[in-house]
């Protein structure tokens, strides 16, 4: 690798590859900064050229048998993140690796430190932690503390007492301010892999404890690399739209010194499957859906200077039978990915069972705050001070997909999540004749922009607006407003949506699992603004509210030729 390097203080003047909007801004090795119990810590982390936003991220817990940079520089590492195009983290021991705790939480501290998005956006679904030698222990320790933040754990090394340290202790909850990243801690299934030489009683106690947590089978499998598999157990009482049954426990024998390359390979393999997302209640385990693998296309244009991209999920029998058929745009939050929200949202799966395109475009870019990274993909942001136009960009995606395809005009819709949240409704605002209906999650109208509303706004187009009722973008438990305590400027547009379409301002109001419904509705009935608060959800969404979307939602809006709103086949308005 490369020489050590240092992230400049300031990246006001970094220019953007505006060819690869979202890529890092540098490449190399670099040295950074981790404060745990009052003192600084060093890590280390490298970016491969080309690399971009959002990628999977290893942690990983080198041996304290030689320094770190020695260990980083065995050749592997490099040829590695580049193939793979992921984000590498290194700790650093102060001489023996401590086995008290503290270098597990100095571990967790980096999982948050690299989340800040001071010089690079990453994602915290997609995060997995490896260790080394003695690292070994300090990686279970740290993943038993803060197991639904982690994705999957990798262990090489023998075990000790010490390992189940924090068998029975969690990470206390932290709030992290107005941002997306949500520190849980919470105990949880987890992927795990862990090479040792031949079993001991420390070992079998670590194996016993993720089984447990795992819900594992005793039945035991093997293959040509793990000597024994445990498989999560078949029963499931619940649906598994947002979790799935993805962690099992692998146990390698035989382990003397380090790992093999095709065994880190292997490990690779079987952990980048899995990853964990933000849900109602505890985070999901979901197995991840690789847009191109599961048949979507990724496709370009050049816009506003930028170029910009979307996958574009259309199901077999869409293409086979011609017919006209809803095409539905689902956009990601700030800091998000095209890729990262087909994953998140399954939007995908939903359009292969009801009949659909699904659209899954890319943001643009801002600066998150001043002095930081540029190029955080963000809808409606801007670029040396000049507006991204992201709504001139999304009506011509969709003329370019309705050249391809046979589109339904009159059963276009959006949906988003946070910052894709307040897109889905500026585009109800500027393109209402374009689109049936709307539902922004999360968020819905993007307070730092000023926006003069009409004062009526023709034609109507319907909202459903999902938010978690601890939501700190949308919700204010304390003095929050309207039936479902809403942050100020969310129930002041959502009084307007009241006012222009001459609403009931007395919802009708039911609850169905996990969330309760507030409709208002207008003179002939039709549930014009539709309100949903998630319970026990913070800034966040889940495959469940794809499918409520579009069945209970976008399915039911319809727009004839001359721009009427039509809601179950007869006339909304």
């Amino acid at each position: 690798m490369t020489d050590i390097q240092r992230f400049p203080a300031e990246l006001r003047d970094c220019k953007v590859d505006l060819a690869h909007p979202t890529h890092c801004l540098f490449s190399g090795l670099f040295q950074e900064e981790a404060e745990i119990g009052g003192k600084m810590r060093n890590f280390y982390t490298y970016l491969t050229p080309g690399l971009a936003y959002d990628q999977p991220c290893l942690v990983i817990v080198s041996p304290d048998d030689r320094p770190a940079p020695e260990f980083i520089g065995n050749g592997y590492w490099e040829a590695f993140a580049q193939r793979e195009k992921v984000f590498l983290h290194f700790l650093e021991p102060e001489g023996k690796w401590n086995w008290d705790g503290s270098d597990a939480d100095y571990m967790n501290e980096v999982y948050v430190r690299i989340h800040s998005r001071k010089y690079y956006v990453t994602m915290q679904d997609n995060v997995y932690a490896l260790g080394f030698g003695r690292g070994a222990v300090v990686a279970q320790q740290a993943a038993m503390k803060m197991t639904t933040e982690w994705s999957g754990l990798a262990t090489f090394g023998e075990m000790d007492a010490s390992a189940m340290r924090n068998a029975n202790v969690v990470m206390r909850r932290e709030p992290q301010g107005r941002t997306e990243l949500v520190i849980q801690g919470e105990k949880a299934a987890l992927p795990v892999w862990m090479f040792w030489e031949k079993d001991t009683q420390e070992g079998l106690a670590v194996r016993d404890y993720w089984k447990k947590h795992n819900k594992a089978e005793e039945e035991r499998y093997s293959n040509q690399d793990a000597d024994e598999i445990y498989f999560p157990s078949e029963i499931c009482r619940t649906s598994t739209i947002n979790e799935e049954k993805a962690a099992q426990v692998r146990i390698t024998h035989g382990l003397c010194g380090d790992p093999t390359e095709t065994q880190l390979n292997r490990v690779w393999d079987f952990l980048k499957r899995v990853r964990r997302h933000r849900c109602f209640g505890s985070k999901a385990m979901r197995l991840f859906r690789d847009p191109i693998k599961y048949g979507a296309a990724l496709h370009t244009m050049e816009s506003g200077g930028l170029t910009r991209q979307w996958y574009e999920y259309v199901p077999e029998k869409v293409q086979k039978e011609g017919k006209e058929v809803p095409l539905v745009i689902a956009m990601h939050g700030r800091g998000g990915s095209a890729q990262s929200f087909m994953d998140l949202s399954n939007m995908n799966l939903v359009a292969e069972e009801r009949g659909f395109i699904a659209l899954f475009p890319e943001a643009g870019i801002h600066s998150q705050r001043p002095g930081g990274v540029p190029n955080v993909s963000i809808w409606d942001g801007s670029y040396l001070g000049k507006p991204i136009d992201d709504t001139s960009f999304l009506l011509a995606m969709i003329e370019d997909v309705k050249k391809r395809y046979p589109i339904d005009a009159g059963r276009i819709y959006a949906c988003g999540q946070s910052s894709g949240g307040m897109m889905s409704s500026a585009l109800a605002l500027r393109a209402s004749r374009v689109f049936a209906a709307v539902a922004p999650w999360s968020a819905i109208l993007d307070p730092a922009q000023e926006w003069v509303l009409p004062e009526k706004l023709r034609p109507e187009i319907p909202y459903l607006f999902l938010f978690g009722d601890h939501d700190w973008l949308c919700a204010a438990r304390e003095n929050g407003e309207l039936e479902y305590h809403a942050e100020k400027n969310i129930a002041e547009f959502l009084r307007y949506l009241m006012k222009v379409y001459d609403l009931n301002p007395v919802p009708q109001s039911y609850s169905c699992g996990e969330i309760t419904y507030y409709i208002y509705r207008n003179s002939k009935s039709t549930p014009m603004l539709t309100v949903g608060t998630v319970k026990d959800m913070g800034h966040a969404n889940y495959p469940g509210e794809s499918w409520i979307t579009y069945d209970l939602f976008f399915s039911r809006f319809s727009r004839r030729e001359d721009g009427m709103l039509l809601y179950m086949g007869t006339e909304a308005v």
